[in-house]
């Protein structure tokens, strides 16, 4: 089973907050340094993002993926794989909980390329990706 690796941060608004830049990707390339394009390509009934299709610029790692996202709840989103360039899985999540006057962000992510790298350098590139995307968020909400 592959290992995950996971960060958390608390950011100074309420999930409901939180949660609605989180799930504004067409805006992810205003705040994420990584994605240079966000579309997506169905909704639920809802009217939440199912799958959505992300060009990604990481520096040496340039990849096109399509994630198919499900919505336990109004505070946590989790997504997979649906296809890609670069990578064979990617499993990750958002899970969201009050913490005081703001809420605390949770991050998992679960990264399998599809070219050879060991196990170490994979999870600390896990842990970059995740440092970053969490950073951004919070500038983001926080700035609003």
């Amino acid at each position: 089973m592959a290992e995950h690796t996971s960060s958390s941060i608390t950011i100074e608004a309420a999930p409901a907050e939180v949660m609605g830049v989180i799930a504004d990707f067409a805006r992810y390339p205003d705040w994420t340094g990584e994605v240079k394009e966000a579309e997506v390509l169905a909704t639920d009934d809802a009217g939440r993002a199912e799958q959505v299709r992300l060009v990604m610029d990481a520096g040496a790692i340039k990849d096109d993926q399509t994630l198919r996202y499900t919505w336990a709840s109004e505070n946590e989103l989790s997504w997979t794989l649906v296809k890609s360039q670069m990578l064979r899985s990617l499993d990750g999540s958002y899970v969201l909980k009050p913490a005081g006057t703001g809420t605390e962000v949770t991050y998992s992510l679960t990264v399998d390329v599809k070219i050879p790298m060991l196990g170490m350098i994979k999870r600390k590139a896990e842990k970059v990706i995740i440092d970053r995307a969490l950073a951004g968020l919070k500038k983001r909400v926080e700035s609003k």
